[in-house]
């Protein structure tokens, strides 16, 4: 069994995008600021401005690669270390040829951190690598635990994010 795993992968998948959904993320972010204004929620109409300047600059922004090592001691993603006794739980997702609804999974890693916000983190994974990942997750007596993309996830791949 192997007792180390390095890989890297892209911080999300790139997605091409056309200069219509520019065109109405401005749209969407004037409209909304300016009923802000018009209902007096000044605060408000800055937030989505800033708002709308952030998703426009991280639209434009190429991913960058991620670094990831699962090694005897835990997990490392880039520069942050999870000690497996900080790993509540997990579950390697892939897809199944023989599940036809299973079609639009990619392979990735979910675990279950002890963090209080955002406590379930996904990893993308090759599917080559999906066993040998499960192994070492099991040899470290980490509890296996179905997982899946949070709704929000496939809102946001819908609407271009």
């Amino acid at each position: 069994m192997q007792e180390k795993m390095i890989w890297s992968k892209e911080e999300y998948e790139e997605r091409e995008r056309s200069p219509d959904w520019f065109w109405a993320l401005g749209i969407v972010v004037a409209t909304s600021s300016i009923a802000s204004i018009i209902f007096e929620n000044y605060f408000f109409a800055t937030l989505l401005v800033v708002s709308g300047i952030l998703l426009w600059h991280f639209a434009n922004r190429p991913p960058s690669m991620i670094d990831y090592e699962l090694n005897q001691k835990g997990l490392k993603i880039g520069t942050r270390f999870y000690p497996y006794g900080n790993i509540k739980s997990f579950w390697v997702q892939i897809p199944h040829p023989d599940h036809p609804d299973q079609v639009d999974f990619k392979p990735t890693l979910f675990i279950k951190s002890e963090r209080f916000f955002i406590p379930i983190i996904s990893i993308p994974i090759d599917y080559e690598d999906a066993e040998t990942i499960h192994s070492i997750m099991t040899s470290k007596d980490v509890i296996e635990e179905e997982m899946k993309d949070h709704p929000s996830e496939k809102i946001m791949d819908v609407l271009g994010f």
